[in-house]
């Protein structure tokens, strides 16, 4: 049972409506995620473009994106969150069995800039929180700082670290809230590491 209750269209104040009305237009219907941050008026309207702008096409490839989405969702054991980004990334080439080695933690066959995204993405899940800045002013280790900055640019990596922090916040956001399903369940052998 969600933390707080669903609302309906109707239920959204004036302020989210034109934001509810553009979510509604690509899905049909109100996401669960949305009728819960409808709880707080005007939230909704801020979220939406905000969550398109960096999980949008821009400067870092969309598929290093989907990747390091479905890995950090998959490393909060968000169920929710999981079947949305496992959802995503199918519907944009990424394959079942990628998305399996996504969730064991393989990285091979994938390139060199989605194995580094995804080593970024682990290490900001899992390490970064128990490092304090007197171990580690960042968190995350020296060697995976240098070698993103080799291998991507300033706009990639900003949209690389923003889109690790943001599937962060809402794997925890929607595994506190415990929203029921409203995408189809994760591929079994991603589910299984949930």
């Amino acid at each position: 049972m969600s933390l707080v209750p669903l609302l309906t269209s109707a239920d959204f104040s004036p302020a989210d409506q034109p934001a509810l009305a553009q979510g509604m237009s690509a899905y049909g219907e109100v996401l669960n995620t949305w009728a819960g941050i409808g709880n707080s008026p005007g939230l909704l309207a801020a979220y939406l473009p905000f969550l398109r702008q960096v999980n949008g096409p821009g400067a870092l490839d969309g598929r290093v994106k989907e990747l390091v989405a479905v890995r950090v969702s998959v490393l909060n054991h968000c169920r929710y969150t999981t079947s949305h980004r496992c959802a995503s990334a199918l519907a944009k080439g990424v394959s079942a069995d990628e998305l399996a080695a996504v969730a064991d933690g393989g990285l091979e066959g994938f390139t060199e800039q989605e194995r580094l995204a995804l080593r970024l993405a682990e290490e900001m899940t899992i390490a970064l929180p128990g490092v304090p800045v007197d171990s580690g002013l960042t968190g995350v280790s020296a060697d995976v700082r240098e070698e993103a900055r080799r291998v991507f640019d300033a706009a990639q990596l900003v949209e690389l670290v923003m889109c690790i922090s943001l599937w962060n916040a809402l794997s925890r956001f929607h595994r506190v809230m415990a929203f029921e399903l409203d995408m189809p369940e994760p591929p079994a052998a991603v589910a299984a590491r949930l």
